[in-house]
């Protein structure tokens, strides 16, 4: 193999690709990229066998050819090449190495073959539909920090994806639930997506496919199955396992008789949160709300350290209620409110409290309260 390319377009779809190969690997070749080399481009692929992207770049190719080298190294290499410059990529006769030049630097890697290089076997996908970048970022952005990170609930390691008919009107749901908080998100379904079975998609996937959207303009090709997922963003084919367990009815924990309404702008709530929770432990992180007429004071009291309160004007009419709050969950969800204004539903000290963003009716959020 023996190619030309240039070093922006080369770093651009390496820092796509590295990132699914884990630091510390057990199988060497799992360390890897692919490069396959034809007609006019590069072809990069990496892999974790769960999670696997694929990516295609310009390139001159003077000699087509595949091989694999380790993933991390390369793109360090490359990302401290000057701005501008061409990098060659050959390998010797043997495919035991392969040289990096550009300018006055060179680099020799170790190879290992290609045909050693597993493949993620897509099989055949049920459903196929196409999704604005901008829809199924939004999805992901209102959701993904409500993801569980305890691995023995597994399948609340991910995110939740299903149609579901809201109104008359058929949508595209995401829901993250770790069990203290959830996040519902909907976008109009896209035709194709009827029927489709209900997917979990994984943390380590989302978060990877989060950065891959940063096009506003892509329209991305969404092909599901049982077990995988394909996702196509331009020149980017994404495929991941998706895990394999039972969504919990998330319908059961909205509550739907919350008749206390809080509002609050979303900017000062936010930074008076921040503020008191300044003084609250680590482990705890629990700030106190005591409502009354038109007002709400935040306390936060760490018997280590002291205590903070904070008086907020809000919109509230209702009975005077105390109720606690994780700090961090509440700044969690005041981030993902895009509008000036939002609305709190309260029952009692007891129970969820469901949290809606003015400006987005297609997003709701449920915050269950702590003891203070």
């Amino acid at each position: 193999m023996r190619i030309t390319l240039e070093r922006s377009n080369l770093l651009k779809s390496l820092n796509h690709v590295h990132r699914v190969v884990e630091r510390r690997n057990t199988i060497p070749i799992l360390s890897n990229v692919l490069l396959r080399s034809d007609g006019a481009s590069l072809e990069m692929k990496a892999t974790d066998l769960d999670l696997e992207i694929t990516e295609a770049t310009p390139a001159q190719v003077e000699q087509p050819g595949a091989t694999t080298v380790p993933a991390h190294l390369l793109y360090d290499i490359v990302r401290k090449l000057p701005d501008g410059s061409e990098v060659l990529l050959a390998t010797n006769a043997e495919g035991t190495a392969m040289t990096v030049a550009s300018g006055r630097s060179k680099f020799s890697l170790q190879c290992l073959p290609q045909s050693d290089f597993p493949d993620l076997t897509a099989g055949s996908f049920s459903h196929t539909f196409r999704l604005k970048a901008t829809d199924l970022k939004m999805l992901i952005d209102r959701t993904q920090f409500a993801i569980s990170t305890e691995e023995t609930r597994y399948y609340l390691n991910g995110i939740f994806v299903h149609t579901v008919e809201n109104k008359g009107q058929l949508k595209l749901r995401a829901v993250a639930t770790d069990g203290h908080r959830l996040a519902r998100a909907d976008v109009e379904a896209p035709g194709g997506s009827e029927g489709m079975p209900g997917i979990i998609i994984p943390r380590k996937t989302v978060s990877e496919l989060q950065k891959l959207l940063d096009n506003p303009d892509v329209v991305v090709t969404v092909e599901v199955s049982d077990a995988k997922i394909r996702l196509t963003i331009g020149s980017i084919i994404m495929t991941s396992k998706l895990i394999d367990g039972t969504f919990p009815d998330y319908q059961r924990v909205i509550p739907a008789n919350n008749d206390k309404e809080l509002r609050v702008d979303c900017q000062s709530f936010a930074q008076a949160v921040d503020r008191v929770s300044t003084i609250s432990s680590e482990r705890g992180r629990a700030v106190k709300l005591a409502l009354t007429e038109g007002q709400m004071t935040l306390t936060v009291n760490n018997p280590d350290s002291g205590s903070a309160t904070e008086e907020l004007p809000v919109g509230y009419d209702s009975d005077p209620l105390e109720i606690g709050f994780n700090a961090k969950y509440l700044l969690d969800i005041t981030a993902q409110l895009t509008g000036g204004e939002a609305i709190f539903m309260l029952a009692d000290p007891g129970s969820p409290t469901l949290v809606r963003d003015l400006a987005a009716e297609d997003a709701l959020y449920v915050l269950m309260p702590m003891r203070v």
